[in-house]
């Protein structure tokens, strides 16, 4: 079973973790990671987009000129796509991305991207954010105290405080546990999690 360090908010060690092996240990499986991470960006896009076809824009109702004699090509209509404000030929149109993953296969992106952060040693355990009010300079103290670079923040529970201190820090992005996803643990380099969080991934993906 994997152990890691606890520190306090001041990065000095505060102890010992063991952590499940069947969610940290697991062994690394990069094409679930990558068909999730696919998924996830697909789905993050509205698919709004659209241009108007040639039966959608304005004119175009006479023929330019006559068909032969005026030495110049045959057109029928202004809104031909070769014309100056004449329709899109083959444009985009609203369309939906969204992009289904098996639940077996989101599972098990998951335990691979936390076990590949844990190998990797860029998961760490905070013991507590001691924060009375928001101060974005003592999160910052506290990350380069531990070296963090790209730091993930996951917490346990909706605390004003610490996503008022993290947000305002370049890089760093901060996540309530039930929000957790592969894409954001392989977009950032490290992992900040408090016991809590460990506890609930533990009691989710450990079944």
């Amino acid at each position: 079973m994997p152990t890691i360090k606890i520190v306090d908010f001041s990065g000095e060690s505060a102890g010992e973790m063991t952590l499940s092996d069947a969610v940290f240990g697991e062994r690394l499986h990069v094409p679930a990671m990558h068909q999730v991470v696919v998924a996830h960006l697909a789905n993050c896009r509205q698919g709004t987009h659209s241009a108007k076809t040639r039966g959608e824009v304005s004119g175009g109702g006479k023929k330019p000129w006559k068909q032969k004699h005026t030495g110049r090509a045959r057109q029928g209509s202004t809104r031909s796509p070769i014309w100056i404000h004449g329709g899109v030929a083959h444009g985009p149109k609203p369309r939906d991305y969204h992009q289904k993953v098996n639940k077996k296969v989101r599972r098990l992106a998951m335990l691979s991207a936390l076990s590949m952060k844990v190998r990797d040693e860029q998961f760490t355990v905070v013991k507590g954010f001691e924060l009375d009010k928001p101060s974005t300079k003592a999160m910052k103290g506290f990350m380069d105290a531990i070296c963090a670079e790209k730091a993930l923040v996951v917490y346990h529970t909706a605390n004003e405080n610490v996503t008022r201190s993290v947000r305002n820090i370049p890089n760093a992005r901060i996540l309530n546990v039930a929000s957790i996803n592969v894409y954001d643990l392989l977009n950032s380099k490290t992992l900040i999690v408090t016991p809590e969080v460990v506890a609930r991934l533990e009691e989710v993906y450990a079944g």
